[in-house]
């Protein structure tokens, strides 16, 4: 495959230049040029207004896979991935079984080694995601588990968050929390104290159960040396609090979703439960801190919360429906509209958020568009109108069905697996 007249976008090597790509048969980058003559029997891929960048990686997913396959699962989930732009894709563990055990982990292992992007499965740090017993860290990482989450609910034993974090520290692997302390989420999915709480009949949740919880875990991270992800954090001052952690020397990282960069407290009026999500969308202010956090480097990581539920069990009244929105097909294009469309992120520093730092945390190497790396590519028009009405995923629970967003992903490339018309 030959990939021509796109722009090399890449923030492994800081390229932002014209350049033809030759891919081999094998799904190895041959050679990077500046232009590269077509050849008989070559498939050729017109990038012309397009850039060509390391595929994007998600470290924040739920496929649902085992256990509620009627939301969706490994195959779907990963059709949406590549249909977002994703070669690359960690799952959470809040399945049904947990994954907290080798059968569990197995079994997704053998569905993913199916699909043509790259799916890995993380396990949960807590048996049952019960918040009181560990999993066996070291037997589920030798069988591939890349890291520990328990996702979904809020690790609030500190005792038992330092053992993890020393356990983790020890086999050099990393963990990711979901930081909501639930003695001050009185009613989860909506801003405690905003117009769309007051409209749904609902309490909210209070910034403080996830400001608390990131300032003890702060502290616990910088005791331990343990590499830390705050997952999907959502108030400013969670932002100060891991800026402030970064410079005391804090092996410590940061998520932000697409739509708390992009969406508010008020978008919930308009939304209802398709706005509803767990921590909630938060003021103006937060979301100006969130990007300002990801401008600086605090926030390291754009994951989605890929959170798909089916229509029955979304679209209940508010205080009834479930939390979390779809997001993988519409990242892209949400991220762009909000940040580089607006001139608060370069595409450099966009896709070093969503491909390059998401990957490092991780420790996963080969991801640079480089001679002798597999191709794993992105290619992606930036200024194309987007408008989003059908998905890969069988769910569609997300706000931005038919918005008018601006960027879209034309396609990718994973080995020989190509999604370019």
């Amino acid at each position: 495959m030959l990939i021509q007249n796109g722009t090399l976008l890449d923030p492994y090597t800081d390229t932002n230049a014209p350049s033809d790509i030759l891919i081999g048969d094998d799904g190895i980058i041959h050679r990077i040029a500046p232009h590269i003559e077509a050849f008989d029997g070559v498939q050729v891929v017109d990038a012309s207004g397009c850039t060509v960048s390391p595929g994007l990686v998600d470290v924040h997913v739920h496929f649902r896979d085992p256990g509620q396959t009627e939301k969706e699962d490994i195959h779907t989930g990963a059709a949406a991935a590549a249909a977002g732009g994703y070669t690359t894709v960690v799952c959470m563990a809040n399945t049904l079984p947990t994954c907290d055990n080798l059968s569990t982990l197995e079994y997704v292992q053998d569905k993913t080694a199916k699909e043509p992007i790259n799916v890995l499965q993380a396990c949960a740090i807590t048996r049952g995601l019960g918040g009181k017993e560990l999993t066996d860290f070291e037997t589920l990482h030798a069988a591939g588990a890349p890291g520990f989450t328990d996702d979904g609910v809020n690790l609030t034993s500190g005792r038992l968050c330092m053992e993890a974090m020393q356990r983790a520290k020890a086999l050099g692997v990393p963990l990711s929390f979901h930081e909501e302390d639930p003695a001050f989420v009185l009613s989860p999915g909506v801003n405690y104290g905003s117009e769309a709480a007051r409209k749904f009949g609902v309490l909210g949740a209070m910034r403080t159960s996830e400001e608390a919880m990131i300032a003890r875990d702060i502290e616990l991270a910088l005791q331990t040396g343990a590499r830390v992800a705050f997952q999907h954090i959502s108030s400013g001052r969670s932002v100060a609090l891991i800026r402030e952690g970064k410079a005391r020397g804090a092996d410590i990282h940061a998520e932000a979703t697409p739509h708390h960069l992009g969406m508010t407290e008020d978008d919930v009026l308009t939304f209802g439960v398709n706005a509803r999500m767990n921590p909630p969308l938060r003021t103006e202010s937060d979301r100006q801190a969130l990007i300002a956090g990801l401008v600086d480097g605090t926030i390291d990581m754009i994951a989605t919360d890929h959170a798909p539920h089916t229509a029955e069990q979304k679209n209940r009244p508010f205080g009834q429906s479930m939390s979390g929105i779809t997001g993988l097909e519409t990242a892209f294009s949400v991220c762009n509209s909000a940040l580089v469309q607006t001139g608060r992120v370069t595409p450099m520093q966009l896709i070093r958020a969503m491909s390059q730092n998401p990957a490092q945390f991780y420790g996963l190497t080969g991801k640079a568009v480089a001679e002798g790396n597999r191709a794993e590519l992105m290619i992606a028009d930036w200024n194309a109108e987007a408008v989003y009405t059908q998905y890969k995923s069988k769910s569609s629970n997300t706000p931005f069905t038919g918005l008018p967003l601006c960027g879209k992903v034309c396609g990718i490339v994973c080995g020989t697996y190509c999604t370019v018309n």
